[in-house]
């Protein structure tokens, strides 16, 4: 699986904790080997988000990606609460 991470999400990735920060990097690398890893609780998403995805990183923080055959592309990445109101879905 190839990865490539939108400007939106580096911003609010530059945001996160460092702790947070290396679980993402821990999560991401299980991703690129298995996507579909229990671990990652990867899941479609529903409504205005549509055609999305999202994998746990922590017990909260969620990462939404797009998914384009072999390309996984990361645009938000934040705590369930905030993420679906501070996602902007003009990517």
């Amino acid at each position: 699986m190839r990865v490539f991470f939108h400007k939106k999400f580096d911003k609010a990735f530059k945001r996160l904790k460092t702790a947070e920060q290396e679980k993402f990097l821990q999560r991401i690398e299980l991703f690129r080997r298995d996507e579909f890893n229990p671990i990652l609780s990867n899941h479609p998403l529903k409504g205005k988000y549509k055609g999305l995805r999202s994998i746990n990183v922590t017990g909260d923080l969620r990462a939404i990606y797009e998914s384009k055959g072999d390309l996984a592309i990361f645009v938000m990445i934040d705590i369930h609460s905030n993420l679906y109101g501070l996602f902007n879905s003009t990517i």
